[in-house]
């Protein structure tokens, strides 16, 4: 039975030395994590960082309003300007020539046409921003 006991004081010793260093291990590290300066410059930069981002985006915001205001104009007229020849020499032979065309005019031209064929002509003439 001694060698027992003495076995288990054993054990014991070897388990309270093992603990003895790891609450001392434990100590160290909780000097280390206790690091609230680190925590606060982290928030600081953070901080910093929101910021500047919402710079960007205000610039940008900015940059896009300006944008679609000098696109407003040119989304009424789209970047074609030209007429096709054919619809040009049709209306050369009623008179009516380059420049902005009146509706009224335009429909007199076209009376000739089907509804289709009117339909056309007076789409090319939007997108060539030549109706008034």
């Amino acid at each position: 039975m001694e060698s027992e006991e003495r076995e288990i004081a054993g054990r014991l010793e070897a388990a309270t030395a093992l603990l003895e260093r790891t609450l001392g291990w434990l100590e160290e590290r909780q000097g280390v994590l206790t690091g609230e300066v680190e925590r606060i410059s982290a928030t600081v930069e953070q901080s910093r960082r929101e910021a500047e981002l919402a710079e960007k985006l205000v610039a940008a915001e900015k940059e896009l309003a300006e944008l679609k205001a000098a696109a407003a104009p040119t989304a009424l007229n789209p970047l074609r300007r030209t007429v096709p020849a054919a619809t040009s020499e049709m209306l050369a032979k009623h008179g009516i020539g380059d420049g902005p065309v009146d509706v009224r005019t335009l429909d007199a031209a076209l009376s000739g046409l089907s509804l289709e064929q009117r339909i056309a002509v007076k789409t090319q003439l939007l997108r060539a921003g030549t109706i008034a």
